[in-house]
Formats: structure tokens, sequence, C-alpha cells
């Protein structure tokens, strides 16, 4: 037996789990990080009567609904995303992680308003619940052995179609409709989770291993995703699971 063969090939196992594991423990730190702020800011807000009535204000009917800084708030998460996504390559690392920090702070004001219609028992449950699910999902996508890609698009266009259908509803205000989109939303984000964190796993491989720069840009990346994927799922689980105010 060639053991020094033996003795390098070892070395260089070990020192691949460690780079992978400090990799992906990067990413989740990441994303923790981003729904503690998301989770402050959202409670701050919802308590704060100053910026509930910049958020809300009385329309023509007489209603309470949206003020046009409310409205800002709310979209200004998707813009921010969208703009993160296709400047990504041109940021340096400092600037996409500070533009990170900062849309976990427009999501947590945009989501105020849920403190306002779900019981805080509710919503502290689903958490758990959401967690949970999150991370059976999440160890899952690391170990298994079968590929998950050929799930992605599928994937993908369901989320476009539970997008274009939430929309359709927005008109029709259908409860039927509405529990439909929260049931197939935590299929869907349950699933993405995993095929996520096994696409990030392969992304260490073949291009983040051995280069800090890069392995730190697709970790910033790659915890937005899986933030993404958590919030979507909260968000359906709370539709389904949460209890409203009376």
């Amino acid at each position: 037996m060639n053991f020094t063969k033996y003795n390098t090939s070892a070395e260089a196992s070990v020192k691949y789990d460690a780079g992978l594991r400090s990799y992906m423990l990067q990413i989740f730190n990441l994303m923790a990080g981003a729904l503690a702020l998301t989770g402050l800011f959202a409670f701050l807000s919802a308590n704060s009567e100053t910026f509930m009535s910049m958020m809300y204000s009385q329309n023509a009917a007489g209603g309470i609904g949206l003020s046009p800084l409310g409205w800002m708030i709310q979209l200004s998460p998707l813009f921010v995303v969208m703009f993160f996504s296709f400047k990504l390559n041109s940021l340096s690392n400092q600037a996409a992680q500070l533009i990170f920090w900062g849309y976990s702070i427009l999501m947590g004001l945009s989501l105020s308003s849920i403190f306002l219609a779900y019981t805080g028992e509710s919503i502290a449950r689903t958490f758990f619940i959401s967690a949970s699910v999150f991370g059976a999902m999440s160890i899952y996508g690391y170990t298994t052995q079968k590929d998950l890609t050929s799930f992605g698009s599928f994937l993908f266009m369901g989320v476009i179609g539970i997008l274009v259908a939430s929309l359709v509803n927005a008109f029709l205000a259908s409860s039927g409709l509405n529990f439909a989109i929260s049931v197939v939303g935590v299929l869907l984000f349950t699933g993405l989770t995993a095929y996520d964190v096994q696409k990030l796993k392969n992304l260490y491989v073949y291009g983040a291993r051995g280069n800090e720069e890069v392995a730190r840009r697709i970790a910033i990346s790659g915890a937005l995703t899986l933030y993404l994927d958590f919030i979507n799922l909260f968000i359906m689980l709370l539709r389904l699971f949460g209890s409203r105010r009376d």
C-alpha cells in the first residue's frame, strides 16, 4: 500500500470537509442574522403608533388602507431583490452584504402587519413549525445522494404559478383559492429548501472551493435564497394555521 498517497488523500478529504462545513455555516449564519433583523424590525414597527399611522391612512370610502409610504415599503423589497440579483456580480462583497442587511430590514417593516392580523402566540408557533420543517429539509438537501436538479424547473414554475394566482386572488378575494395557494406554497417552498441547499453545496464543489472571494459572494447570494425560502414558507404556514385577532 502506498501510505504517502493514502495520507495525502486523507488530508485532502479532511480539508475539503472542513472547507465545506465552514462555507455552509457561513450561509446559515448570514441567513439567521437576516431573519433576526427582520423579526426585530417587524415587531418594533408593529408596536410603533407613529410608524403604523404612516403606513396606513383612511381612504375615500372611510376604510383603512395603505398610505403612499405604506405602498413604497411593501413594494421596496421586490425592487431591492431584483437589483441585488442583477448587480451581484458587479458589487463588492461588502456592498452586497450591506444590501442584504438592508433588504432584511425592509422585509421586517413590510411584514409588520402580521402582528396586527395574527396573535403573537400563533406567530411564534408558526415560526417554530417553519424552523423545524426548514431544518429537516436543509439536512435532507445536504445529505441526500439523490440529484434534485431535475426538480428545479418544476419548483420554479410552481412559484410563478402561485404568484400569478395570488395576483388574481387580490381581485377575487376567494378564501378557497387563498387556501389552495397556501397549501401549494408550503409544498413548493419545502421542496425548494432541499433543492437550494443541495445546489449551494454543489456550488462549493464546482465554483467556491479554494477561492475565498467567490465563496463569500456565493454565501451572501445563497443566504438570500434560503432566507426567501424560509420567509415564504413561514407566510404560507401562517395563512393556514395562524390565529387571527378579533
